[in-house]
């Protein structure tokens, strides 16, 4: 300091030159001084200080020159040179401050011109120019004038660098204005405003200046009327300067293009400030002038109308909708209509007319808005607008445009008046390709709770558009609430939305939609009234032009005018539009058209009846007589009047009577549907006027439009047709005659008038009409059957249930019922035991063993059965004394079916032998009925097992069989008991030493397997396995047989039942594989059996191969060689070993068909049929001594095929004419081995088989009910086994053949698989109408009685009385099968063994139900039963057979018939009778089924046999066969299954559905997707009726019901909210509306157990996303019907936003639209949560997009907005704006815009250091997925532009570093 002190002093001399000199010094001595006293150092900082503060002005003035120079020569940094000045004006004198801001200026020129780079500033604080602009006000006016000079000293090349360096200054002086006084605005005008004059100066380098401001007044705040005057005023500076530039440049073509744009930019600068606060600071016209003056000097320099003037167009409109005062509309007007001169006086419209859509279309409607302006320069300058806008609608007609190609990439950031004009061209040109849901619109829905409107994506954009306007209407009628959102689109969008609608009337396909849109936004705002009365006469005006094609949009148009009649303000408008169309001398095309136009205006509004009644009177049909027109015009006029108003319609009764008399039979039918209405409303009395018209009628009702309107005005005659009985007996007679005409001409308008006939009939009382009609059943009957039109079907159907009704009320509660003749038969089985056994004595039981067995009882008479104990020893003993005798005389003969029959008729004794042993226990005795059920069967049991080891080996085989008819009869609880017995008969069998035993054990084995107890696995398993390890390891022909039919019996319990097994679904699938795994053992050891014991049929075990892989078990390691070696002699003598093996085969079939392997029993039916001779199509007139192998396999063929053919005919796998060819092989068999006089093992068994075998399947084929078979046929058949039981044949042949007549009635001897229905009864009662056909039970055919009385007598007498005591043996045996089957009393279980029909145990449902023969359900039900396709006479129509069907399901009781079979054979009617006459094309295929399923759940609760039918065809196997429409059928039905089946068999049912639907190997997966959508929505319709049932808390399946519903829901395909519209999308959304619908009743835990999301299963890319996707959606279209809380939505929040967007679009979709019903305060708090997480979220364009979603559906903008995961992210600077601006929103807009700051920092960090290639910064530090990188430019610019929508809500260092982003 010393150093300089000395000099310092000289500068306080009074002298300035001293002082100058002082300083000079001071300075020269800083350059060369040394670094200690350098300038850099204290002393040398001290003295610079001094100087530049001290008070002196020439110490001052030099101090600054001397410092500029040392910067200059490189003595002092430039930084530290501009420090000091900066440092030296905070505290100098104001008379310094611009000595100090000229040298900052100079020091800031120089160093620009050395280096650039040493302006890049980090932040505006630190620019040389904003440290100065905060020295105060004395520093603007220099301040100013350096910055002009910087500009001056270096324009040119480096131009563009120059408002670079100059940006952060710039942007600071505007933004900072909104946080300083007034000073700060008088600054930014004066440096502007001097800058754009600066530009003046140097025109070619004056862009990017301007470029400069205007990037800079983007941020100028507007907060009063004051800042807005300023902005203008500044704007007026430039306006001008860029004039003064554009004059100059305009002669050079590069620079005038690049000038034009420019004046574009600046232009979108002066609109950009215009938004909804800003018309109260001076409105739209200062920024329309400007505009004017801007556009009027490029046109005026020859500059061309260029395309980015559409943005201009855009805001312009916005402007003129918002507009409210004439002095800001005129100048926009005035505006418009230049631009489209100058547009049309452009080249642009010829090159550009056939690609681009003209933005003029959105201004139609507000143009016309203004032409009924009081203002009469406003209505000039909108009617000249108009006619130039009429020209652009006329050629916008004749060239359509084209589609423009899409450009990729992102959107550009919208604006709102771009968003409009999006809308616009988005419907235009893509109308067909966007789904309706693809826009915002569809948010709004009508109806929270309602899951098909909340889904419904079919309507269009104008559609929903009208139907939202009108539900508003709605609301607001009924005085209920309406939201704020709703309310905006109430006041502010109406003239918006309908100028894009108005803009669509010139499309092709969308206008007359857009008119129905308009017509509904008139409706809401009346204000539009008079807008929309001229837009429809100006577009009126267009579409009669000559050369336009949109004549049919004329009357469309027209209509529209009724509408606006809804205000009543615009009544006289209306009426004045349309009464000049009603002028005398108008066309009549266009007089009919006005009167139904007024008409339909008066419906709207009553004040214009005055004027449609003076056009409605009686002498107009006598002036407008020619016209016919005309007339029907106003004979529907007065139809609809009277429809509409009857009051008012009375008023035209004189018209009305005109129409009636008239000549024309349109406009008398019209009269007389006018009458019509009238009558209705008992406004005029129907019998009245019936007098005075009724001569008008009957001579004109051979027209058939006078008859349907006839009828139309005759229902109203029932009211009081009691009190004009012969007047009504007229009407009904005159609908009658209408209701059976038979016209040949005319035919869809007789059925018309023949469905209005019935219509009116059903009016009326049933006996009235049974009284008017003659014979009125039985016409009504033929009227039924014979027609044919669908329509008049279904309302016939209605008349029919009206009588069915009817009768059922009026019914004689105690008619005495026809008695039934009972037949020869009957009587002969009635007295059967007491004519071949002494009374009260059994001592024939030995001597006719078989017959006892079935027929007698050795319960002693002195046994009570009431629980006394006296007598049980006695009971017991005397059982086994019988048994012991019985087995004893029963000889089996090693004959397999002779074991059958054995094993047949122990059940029925070892019944009565548990009953009475059950009776005889002490009543005293603390025991249950299980119990006793228990301790009987123990002690048979063990008496049995006594007896069969001390017994002969013709015994012990018997008892063999015993013990297992014993385990038959036990209820499945006694499974300890059935245990014992397989252990006891396991043993047996691997005794291979005895062969009785082995044989014997084989069978019983196999029946008890298939009747353990459903846990039993083990032994069934145990008994199964070790039959087929005897069977194929014994040595013996006769016990692999046995083994075979073990194995049989074995199958019908497979793959049955799993529900035991286990709770979890992997043990159900592992007991069914290992179930599968032995069946396919079974089968694969039956035919290789088969096949090396005949040394035949080597494909047999290849082709069964291909159903049942082998797995680890091979059988042919066991097969013993030496049977393999046996040839036919040697095999002949062991028939029966092979023949119980194909029995055992054939026996399978029901479980292969359980296996789903269809094919596999189709290949078994097949072979079987090829080993019977004559059967076999393959080989004709074949003889049995043949010395093929394959004869000795007919035997068991024989007895198989009924079984097959049973189980084939009820499953469908057999048609008509293979039974017939079946039936007539084995008629030829029986009638080749009778005529040949042959004895031997062979013929004897083959005949017996045949015998037994072809009275089996004809009682298979007859009692199913649903093939005919010839009665002479039949009767030649019964005579076959007369003849083998009458010729002298050894006796097992008459047994033979007597089996076949009593198995051919229903015996089902042998048989213990029934596969088809036992008879109901022996005669029905009804009298069958004769027929060359049977098709029922043999006992019920009256054709065959006496025959079969004949053949019945003849082994009656045999078993009576025969010198053969066998054959006396044989045909008592036979008798008492039939006796036994016809009055068993015996469970059904047991009955229909093999058949587990799982259902109460309530007995037959079947009552007694009484009907007059005249009765229409009896005359419908016989007619059902009579229903044959093959007799003679006229085939009925499928549609009659549907219509019967239908009313009877509605019948509420129905006659006793067999309706199983009826039903059976209804289902296969359709395709019969359709190969004899065509069906109708428009009828859908199998709807017939459909229809007998639908009666079979009517009516199952009533009938056994219908409950059966439905039982086996939902059995999983049955069920994956059927149609499509039928599985539909019956999953969309489950409701009524619930009704009928028991709780374990709904458990079955269920479990089922879910393995049909989970299963990739079910049929079902054979279906096209939107097939199997059919499915699985009519499943979730039939669970959501079964839910609807009851309470889902005391369904007792309800977890089998939940399991079927996880399945469903596991297959829901993904939703897609937007894109193309396909049908897989449709289908799609309606299986989603079922699924939501049933999900929404179930149980609240299980639901939210289901849809439980975890934060690992959101992995993006994972198969298991989709998933996860799919329970999000559905846990927010619960929320929205209410089912769950919103809370357990917003659980996810995190989870959803921190997701890919790519994964996750269509879920913000699904939640947003579950947010639209939500209270206000939650949708602040998920927007403000939104924000916060996207701060933090790996994938900030999720969040950003869920932010867009939820601002664009609150906001007002929300009808105009398009779903497109891109577009919500370019709407959302509009959006968000928008819905802040709100005052419902405003509260937490400040911190929504601070966190929405941070994620903008965040984002541009990110995508500057992306641009830089340093992707390890984003990851690192950002946390950013990299799969967002390649939108990080796009992000970044809509978080700028949305910043800066909301910079007012930032601190002004925010602000700064906002506009001072330098975007990628």
């Amino acid at each position: 300091m010393d150093s300089y002190a000395p000099l310092l002093e000289r500068t306080r001399v009074p002298q300035p030159s001293l002082q100058r000199l002082a300083v000079i010094s001071i300075f020269e001595k800083l350059r060369s001084a040394p670094s200690y006293i350098d300038s850099d150092s204290d002393p040398g900082t001290d003295a610079i200080s001094q100087c530049l503060h001290s008070t002196s002005p020439a110490v001052v003035d030099q101090a600054v020159r001397e410092l500029c120079r040392l910067v200059t020569d490189s003595k002092m940094e430039l930084s530290r040179g501009l420090l000091e000045l900066q440092s030296a004006i905070e505290g100098s004198n104001s008379r310094f401050v611009n000595v100090f801001v000229k040298a900052i200026g100079f020091l800031v020129h120089v160093g620009f011109q050395k280096n650039v780079s040493l302006f890049r500033v980090e932040s505006p604080e630190s620019h040389p120019f904003v440290k100065v602009l905060s020295g105060g006000t004395e520093v603007h006016s220099e301040l100013v004038q350096q910055v002009l000079l910087f500009i001056s000293q270096n324009k040119g090349s480096r131009m563009v660098e120059v408002c670079d360096f100059l940006r952060p200054f710039s942007n600071f002086s505007v933004l900072r204005i909104a946080f300083s006084d007034s000073s700060a605005s008088s600054f930014v005008r004066h440096l502007i405003s001097s800058t754009a004059s600066l530009c003046c100066s140097f025109p070619r380098e004056a862009m990017p200046v301007f470029k400069l401001l205007m990037g800079c007044l983007r941020y100028y705040p507007q907060k009063n009327a004051e800042d807005f005057k300023i902005f203008i005023n500044i704007m007026e500076y430039m306006v001008d300067a860029y004039t003064v530039v554009l004059k100059h440049l305009v002669g050079v073509p590069s620079l005038s293009n690049e000038a034009q744009l420019c004046g574009l930019e600046l232009l979108e600068t002066v609109h950009s400030q215009h938004s909804d606060h800003h018309k109260h600071f001076g409105g739209s016209e200062p920024i329309v002038e400007l505009s004017k003056r801007l556009l009027v000097v490029q046109k005026e320099l020859g500059l061309p109308y260029i395309p980015e003037l559409l943005l201009l167009m855009s805001s312009l409109f916005v402007i003129l909708i918002r507009s409210e005062l004439e002095h800001e509309q005129l100048p926009v007007l005035k505006l418009v209509l230049f631009l489209l001169k100058w547009k049309n006086e452009n080249e642009y419209m010829v090159g550009r007319a056939q690609c681009d859509l003209s933005e003029e279309l959105l201004f139609v409607f507000p143009v016309i808005n203004f032409v009924s302006s009081p203002s009469t320069s406003v209505k000039e300058a909108a009617t000249d607008l108009l006619f130039m806008l009429e020209k652009v609608l006329v050629n916008f007609a004749i060239a359509p445009k084209e589609e423009p190609s899409l450009q990729g990439g992102f959107p550009s950031i919208s604006r709102p008046a771009s968003i409009i004009f999006r809308l616009l061209q988005q419907l235009w040109f893509q109308d067909q390709s966007l789904s309706p849901s693809s826009f915002f619109l569809n948010f709004a829905s009508t109806g929270k709770t309602d899951v098909k409107e909340m889904n419904n994506g079919s309507k269009s954009w104008l559609s929903q558009l009208g139907d939202y306007s009108l539900w508003i209407v709605e609301r607001r009628k009924s005085f209920l609430p309406i939201s704020q959102s709703q309310e905006i689109f109430l006041t502010e969008m109406p003239l918006l939305l309908s100028a894009i609608a108005c803009g669509l009337f010139m499309h092709h396909s969308l206008g007359c939609a857009a008119i129905d849109s308009l017509a509904a936004i008139g409706i809401m705002d009346p204000k539009l009234g008079v807008t929309m009365l001229l837009t429809i006469l100006f577009f009126n005006n267009i579409f009669s032009s000559k050369g336009i094609g949109f004549h049919d949009m004329l009357l469309k148009l027209l209509g529209m005018l009724p509408s606006l009649a809804s205000h009543s303000v615009m009544i006289p408008l209306v009426v004045q539009t349309i009464l000049p169309m009603l002028h005398e001398n108008a066309k009549p095309v266009l007089y009919a058209t006005a009167t139904r136009l007024l008409c339909k205006t008066w419906e709207i509004n009553d004040r214009a009846f005055g004027s449609l009644q003076g056009v409605l009177l009686p002498k107009g049909f006598n002036e407008f007589m020619s016209e016919r027109n005309i007339c029907i015009s106003m004979a529907a006029s007065i139809r609809d009047v009277c429809r509409k108003n009857p009051d008012r319609g009375v008023d035209l009764i004189l018209s009305v009577s005109a129409c009636i008399e008239s000549r024309d039979p349109v406009i008398q039918s019209l009269g007389f549907q006018s009458l019509a209405h009238l009558c209705e409303a008992d406004v005029i009395d129907f019998y009245t006027a019936w007098d005075v018209i009724a001569k008008n009628v009957l001579g004109n009702l051979v027209d058939p439009i006078i008859a349907h309107s006839v009828c139309l005005l005759l229902r109203w005659g029932a009211m009081d047709a009691e009190a004009y009985s012969e007047a009504s007996r007229n009407v009904l007679q005159i609908l009658w005659e209408v209701a059976s005409s038979r016209h040949t001409g005319h035919g869809s308008l007789w059925a018309k008038a023949r469905t209005s006939a019935f219509e009116a009939l059903i009016h009326y009382e049933v006996p009235h009409i049974e009284k008017s009609i003659p014979d009125f059943k039985k016409r009504n009957l033929e009227l039924l059957i014979s027609e044919t039109n669908p329509g008049a079907i279904r309302t016939m159907e209605e008349f029919e249930v009206k009588i069915i009704t009817y009768e059922h009320i009026t019914r004689r509660r105690l008619i005495k019922e026809k008695k039934v003749m009972v037949n020869k038969i009957e009587k002969l089985l009635d007295v059967f035991p007491q004519a071949i056994f002494s009374s009260g004595k059994n001592s024939n039981s030995k001597v006719l063993p078989g017959a006892a067995l079935l027929c007698l009882s050795f319960t002693p008479k002195g046994v009570s059965y009431q629980g006394v104990s006296k007598g049980s020893q006695e009971v017991h003993t005397r059982y086994e004394n019988a048994v012991v005798e019985i087995a004893a005389s029963l000889q089996l003969s090693r004959n397999i079916l002779l074991a059958l029959l054995s094993l047949q008729s122990w059940k029925p004794f070892m019944q009565r032998w548990m009953r009475a042993n059950i009776s005889s226990f002490n009543a005293k005795a603390p025991t249950t009925i299980l119990d006793k059920t228990s301790k009987a069967a123990n002690a048979i049991l063990k008496s049995m097992r006594r007896i069969a080891e001390e017994s002969i080996p013709r015994s012990a085989e018997n008892i063999a069989l015993a013990i297992s008819a014993l385990c038959v009869v036990l209820p499945p609880e006694a499974h300890a008991v059935k245990s014992t017995a397989s252990k006891f008969l396991l043993n047996w069998l691997f005794q291979y030493e005895h062969e009785y035993r082995q044989w014997s054990a084989a069978i019983a084995l196999g029946l008890i397997s298939s009747c353990l107890h459903v846990t039993d696995h083990k032994q069934k398993f145990q008994n199964i396995t070790g039959l087929i390890e005897v069977a194929c390891g014994s040595k013996n022909a006769l016990v692999k047989g046995a083994c075979g039919v073990g194995l049989g019996f074995s199958c019908q319990d497979l793959l049955t039942r799993f529900e035991a097994v286990n709770d979890s679904n992997l043990g159900q699938e592992t007991f069914k594989m290992q179930e599968v795994d032995l069946l396919g053992k079974i089968v694969r050891a039956l035919s290789q059996m088969i096949c090396q014991l005949t040394q035949s049929s080597s494909d047999l075990l290849e082709s069964l191969s291909s159903y049942f892989p082998l797995n680890t078990y091979d059988m042919g390691t066991v097969m013993t060689s030496e049977l393999s070696s046996k040839n036919s002699d040697d095999l002949e003598e062991d028939i029966w070993g092979v023949a119980g093996l194909v029995l055992g085969l054939g026996s399978s079939v029901n479980a292969i068909y359980r296996a789903g392997a269809h094919e596999a029993v189709l290949k078994i039916k097949d072979l079987i049929i090829s080993w019977i001779p004559h059967v076999n199509p393959s080989v004709q007139n074949s003889s049995f001594h043949d010395e093929r192998s394959e004869i000795v396999l007919s035997v068991g063929s024989c007895l198989a095929l009924p079984i097959v053919v049973a189980f084939c005919q009820r499953v469908e796998l057999v048609n008509n004419s293979e039974l017939d060819h079946i039936v007539g092989g084995y008629m030829e068999l029986i009638s080749e081995l009778v005529s040949v006089k042959k004895s031997g093992t062979f013929h004897e068994s083959l005949l017996m088989a045949s015998c037994t075998g072809v009275g089996s399947l004809l009682a298979c084929i007859l009692n199913e009910g649903v093939h005919p078979l010839e009665v002479e046929f039949v009767k030649g058949l019964l005579e076959l086994l007369r003849k083998s039981y009458s010729n002298p044949y050894p006796p097992i042949i008459h047994f033979g053949g007597m089996l076949g007549v009593v198995n051919a009635l229903g015996a089902g001897a042998g048989t213990l698989i029934h596969s088809y229905p036992s008879m109901i009864s022996l005669q029905t009662g009804y009298e069958q109408k004769e027929s060359s056909y049977i098709m029922g039970p043999l006992l019920s055919s009256p054709a065959c009685e006496p025959h079969l009385a004949s053949l019945m007598q003849e082994i009656f007498l045999v078993a009576q009385n025969s010198d053969d005591h066998q054959q006396q043996q044989y045909a008592a045996w036979a008798i008492s099968f039939l006796r036994h089957r016809l009055w068993s009393k015996e469970p059904k279980e047991l009955q229909n063994f093999g058949h587990h029909f799982q259902t109460d145990a309530d007995g037959s449902k079947s009552v007694s139900q009484s009907f007059s023969e005249d009765s229409t359900v009896m005359k419908l039900s016989l007619w059902l039963m009579q229903l044959n396709y093959s007799g003679p006479g006229v085939i009925s129509h499928v549609n009659t057979v549907q219509t019967v069907l239908r009313c009877l399901s509605q019948a509420p009781r129905l006659p006793a018939l067999d309706w199983g079979a009826i039903i059976r054979r209804c289902m296969r009617y359709e395709a019969q009778v359709s190969e004899l006459i065509p069906l109708d094309s428009n009828l859908k295929k199998v709807t017939l089924r459909e229809e007998c399923l639908q009666f079979s759940l009517a009516h199952a609760n009533q009938f056994d046999s219908l409950l059966s039918f439905l039982d086996e065809i939902s059995e999983l196997s049955r069920f994956s066969s059927l149609e499509l429409n039928l599985q539909s059928h019956l999953l969309s039905h489950l409701e009524d299954l619930i009704k009928i089946f028991s709780g374990s068999r709904l458990e079955k049912l269920f479990d089922d559905i879910t393995v049909y639907l989970s299963s990739s190997v079910s049929s079902h997966q054979g279906y096209n997707p939107g097939q199997q959508s059919l499915l699985r929505v009519s499943c979730w319709k039939g669970l959501d009726h079964c839910l609807d049932e009851a309470s889902v808390d005391s369904l007792q399946y309800i977890t089998n019901i939940e399991k079927c519903m996880e399945v469903l829901f596991s297959l829901l395909p993904a939703v897609q909210s937007g894109g193309i519209l396909g049908v897989d999308q449709v289908d799609s959304k309606e299986e989603w509306s079922e699924a939501i619908n049933c999900l929404g009743k179930s149980r609240r835990g299980w639901l939210l157990d289901l849809l439980q999301v975890l934060e690992a299963d959101l992995v993006q890319g994972d198969d298991h996303f989709i998933q996860v996707a799919k329970k999000i959606q559905a846990r927010a279209r619960l929320v929205k019907i209410d089912s769950i809380p919103l809370t357990e939505l917003g659980r996810l929040k995190a989870y959803i936003l921190n997701t890919g967007s790519h994964g996750i679009w269509d879920v913000l979709i699904e939640v947003v639209a579950a947010l639209q019903h939500a209270e206000g305060i939650v949708k602040r708090q998920w927007l403000v949560d939104t924000v916060e997480i996207s701060c933090i979220t790996n994938y900030p364009s999720t969040a950003l997009q869920f932010l867009g979603l939820l601002s664009g559906s609150c906001c007002k903008y929300m009808p105009f907005l398009i779903l497109d995961r891109f577009t919500v992210l370019s709407d959302l600077p509009v959006t968000l704006t928008s819905l802040l601006s709100e005052p419902n929103w405003e509260f937490v807009a400040e911190s929504v815009v601070s966190r929405l700051w941070t994620l903008t920092e965040r984002i541009y960090n990110w995508a500057t250091h992306i641009s830089h290639a340093d992707d390890s910064y984003s990851s690192s530090l950002h946390s950013i997925d990299k799969s967002e990188n390649a939108m990080a430019a796009f992000l970044t610019h809509v978080m700028y532009h949305t910043c800066v929508s909301l910079k007012d809500y930032l601190p002004l260092e925010k602000q700064l570093r906002l506009a001072n982003m330098i975007l990628p």
